[in-house]
């Protein structure tokens, strides 16, 4: 799994024990899996279907820096299935692992439409070469 996406723990993201309020967490993995999804199936209409459970094993303090890993483990018609890692990149500790999020791609139309995709791509493999 790589992790591209980092976050600087902020005096707004804390909660009242001054840790890291799970709900920002939360909203940064969510976003972040929407953008991979969109980047996979190159659409950008598509919606959070599902999220596993969710077992915060650590946290972080304001200063740590934390990183998120996102990686598809299925392919569906209309879906795509991702893993999430959360670690503490200052502590090394992992944070939670969400196993199972589920995105549905859109349509024009709004309901859910076939992506064709069976793997993951990467935009480099996309683009046409410069020769």
């Amino acid at each position: 799994m790589n992790f591209h996406t980092r976050k600087w723990i902020k005096p707004e993201d804390l909660n009242p024990n001054g840790t890291l309020f799970g709900g920002s967490l939360l909203r940064w993995i969510d976003e972040e899996a929407a953008i991979y999804t969109i980047i996979q199936l190159d659409n950008p209409r598509v919606v959070t279907k599902f999220i596993s459970e969710i077992n915060f094993v650590s946290s972080a303090r304001q200063g740590d820096i934390i990183e998120l890993g996102i990686t598809a483990t299925h392919f569906g018609t209309t879906s795509i299935t991702l893993k999430c890692h959360v670690r503490n990149k200052i502590t090394r500790k992992s944070i939670l692992t969400i196993e199972k999020i589920v995105f549905v791609n859109l349509g024009e139309d709004g309901l859910p439409a076939p992506h064709g995709r069976t793997q993951i791509t990467y935009v480099k493999d996309r683009l046409p070469s410069e020769e």
